[in-house]
């Protein structure tokens, strides 16, 4: 597959990271064309490494869908600068803060996600986390670390090791 074509303002390509919100970031294989119902359907290939995954998404509702390209270098130094910022700590109860947690991790903003670790994110100074903060806090690294690692070219954990060390120097 050379191209696939999207729209007019971005086409997806095979070899190209691109981020799923609800799975993060997939590398392109291509494209086939599948029968449904009796139409022609143009899918698009995605793999997701990390959940050993490949999803296959009707090319016309790709961006219906949330499926974008990586996130440009202007919008990960905002995503970083939302990281060095000081913690919102919000005193509502737990499980409204945790949904509204998931549904960031979930938008696949990197901004957003972003605001999920920075306020989770735990200092020795700081009370104990529960395990469903730990959990949540570890989601949310770990999908901004992907698109992270994918952008600079490096690997996942040095990825996130590099953004946990952006935090502490904050």
């Amino acid at each position: 597959m050379a191209k696939a074509k999207q729209d007019t303002t971005e086409e997806f390509n095979a070899d190209d990271f691109v981020v799923y919100p609800t799975h993060g970031v997939g590398r392109i294989l291509g494209t086939e064309q599948n029968t449904v119902a009796g139409m022609n359907i143009d899918m698009l290939i995605v793999r997701f490494e990390q959940d050993r995954m490949t999803l296959r998404v009707p090319l016309e509702k790709a961006r219906s869908l949330g499926l974008r390209t990586l996130s440009s270098e202007k919008q990960m130094a905002e995503a970083i600068t939302t990281l060095k910022g000081k913690a919102r700590i919000r005193r509502d109860m737990w499980s409204k803060r945790a949904k509204q947690y998931e549904d960031k991790i979930r938008s696949g903003d990197p901004v957003s996600i972003a605001e999920v670790v920075r306020d989770l994110r735990r200092r020795n100074t700081q009370t104990e986390q529960s395990y469903s903060e730990r959990q949540m806090y570890q989601a949310a690294l770990e999908r901004l670390a992907r698109e992270f690692a994918a952008i600079e070219k490096i690997d996942q954990e040095a990825a996130a090791v590099k953004l946990e060390n952006l935090m502490d120097a904050a």
